[in-house]
């Protein structure tokens, strides 16, 4: 079977002329040259007029559904492939045929152990959404409530496995056979594109990051996140409210429905970055078909989200980091971009400050004070990473799926609202966001999180002081007596900063 499948994947690939990439590579493609050489000179029925991306887009279409989710993944890594794939495979679309009604049932049957009917008082044989991991039917519970049922595809980890074996082989001879292919990393994205699939196939993941993401914004005006039913969930089966709202593709019919879009897109751009920079976990795969508007009563205008299969997470120090580089990129201070990425160390320490602050300032200056309908964050985002390549700057896994996300926004922001200004909307947020985060406010609030720790730490403290107000340096000959005066300086520094952590946290410790 595995062999049948690699002759498949061979014959699309020559098909739509992928070899040709290969070929028409300089410098000259070295080992690969001659092979598929001698694979082209037998075939005579091709047409290779297409532009190179779209042929490449065509054939993982071909393909089949893993692979259009690998193009997807793969066009986020624009520090990897030029502009023209990167651009063409940010079209692909995870749409599939559905499965049967009757295999539907068979894997609800297989997860609760009893038939559909029993579980759900009406269930849709029809499925309301189709893709490559699984398919979505509306059902009502017994209580009344309405819900949406997510089901994994029958027999989707068998293919899965087989593919990614092949997507292995398939990039470990790119390594080998093209001299640019250690640069491009291929097993690596592999790897990235498996871990993916591998959070995708457990929908108990999936509804917990429904979960965390609805608590994030449950009091929140701006973005409506559905409530798991964790009765019903299950690794391959996932319950949860069903959302009422209007697709945010269909600009027309938000607008006749009276939705402000101007609004929508400033609420869109507020979103992301509270979820990146408040909660330091954002939803990572929002395209146009998983979000959705309400369009009636008394919370038009609310985004709704949907699919969790992606998220994103960021350390507090990835957002202090980012937050930096925002901010100082919207004050146009490109000298502290330049110190931000040397300090955070994903420059070398070496760096030319100066040299670096240039090479931003050139990228960057150019887009100000311009509308998101002037400006590509796609191209922008290549031209830094080639700058970052020009500087040895280390392109952090952490990021790519921010990156992506960045570029749903930016063709989220294009359909709503071609005239906002995307650094005017952010800048206000950021500003506020980093004067909670420093100064006295952030102080405050990092002895609070960090009080109930020190409760072990401070019935200890006497003892400690004790300990360490009569050491004595004295007894070791080879220090001096500066030394030994600097330590008791030190000593008794240490002593007064215990004591007056000690009265914070009293005065802080909720009672």
């Amino acid at each position: 079977m595995r062999l049948l499948r690699l002759l498949k994947i061979l014959l699309i690939a020559s098909r739509y002329g992928l070899d040709q990439m290969i070929l028409e590579h300089e410098p000259s493609a070295g080992k690969a040259r001659t092979l598929v050489r001698c694979f082209v000179a037998l075939q005579f029925w091709r047409n290779l007029e297409a532009p190179r991306a779209v042929r490449l887009r065509q054939a993982l279409e071909a393909l089949g559904p893993l692979f259009v989710k690998f193009g997807q993944v793969l066009s986020t890594r624009r520090d990897l492939l030029p502009p023209d794939l990167a651009d063409e495979l940010a079209k692909l679309q995870d749409q599939v045929p559905p499965f049967s009604s009757e295999q539907a049932l068979a894997e609800l049957e297989k997860a609760y152990g009893k038939h559909a009917d029993q579980v759900f008082a009406s269930f849709s044989r029809e499925p309301e959404a189709s893709a490559s991991v699984a398919q979505v039917h509306f059902a009502t519970l017994f209580d009344g409530r309405e819900v949406a049922v997510k089901i994994l595809r029958p027999g989707i980890e068998t293919i899965i496995a087989h593919d990614l074996a092949l997507l292995n082989i398939a990039a470990g001879l790119l390594e080998r056979l093209w001299p640019d292919g250690r640069r491009l990393k291929p097993r690596e994205v592999v790897a990235e594109f498996e871990k993916h699939l591998a959070d995708e196939l457990d929908l108990m993941r999936e509804a917990s990051n429904c979960s965390q993401l609805r608590r994030n914004f449950l009091d929140s005006p701006l973005l409506r996140v559905p409530e798991v039913h964790w009765d019903w969930c299950n690794r391959s089966v996932m319950v949860m409210e069903r959302m009422h709202g209007t697709p945010i593709s269909q600009i027309d019919e938000l607008r006749e429905r009276g939705v402000d879009l101007k609004a929508l897109s400033r609420a869109g751009v507020e979103i992301f970055f509270t979820q990146v920079f408040r909660d330091g976990f954002f939803h990572a795969d929002m395209h146009p078909g998983n979000i959705f508007v309400v369009s009636d009563g008394p919370n038009k205008g609310q985004y709704i989200a949907l699919d969790f299969g992606i998220v994103g997470t960021l350390t507090d120090i990835d957002k202090n980091y980012l937050a930096q580089n925002f901010l100082a990129f919207f004050r146009r201070d490109y000298k502290r971009v330049a110190l931000a990425h040397i300090e955070s160390g994903w420059a070398p320490a070496e760096t030319r400050v100066d040299e670096f602050e240039s090479a931003i300032r050139a990228v960057c200056e150019p887009i100000f004070d311009r509308p998101l309908k002037d400006i590509s964050i796609g191209r922008i985002l290549l031209r830094l990473f080639q700058t970052s390549r020009r500087f040895n700057v280390e392109v952090q896994p952490q990021l790519v799926l921010l990156q992506k996300t960045l570029l749903n926004i930016e063709g989220l922001g294009r359909q709503l609202d071609p005239d906002l200004d995307l650094w005017q909307t952010a800048k206000p947020f950021l500003e506020r966001w980093m004067s909670e985060q420093v100064g006295w406010r952030g102080f405050v609030r990092a002895v609070k999180q960090e009080a109930p720790h020190w409760a072990q730490l401070i019935p200890q403290l006497p003892r400690l002081f004790h300990a360490g107000l009569n050491r004595r340096p004295e007894a070791d000959p080879a220090l001096s007596l500066e030394l030994q005066s600097a330590r008791r300086r030190q000593n008794w520094l240490q002593a007064v900063i215990a004591v007056l952590l000690t009265c914070i946290v009293v005065l802080l410790v909720p009672r």
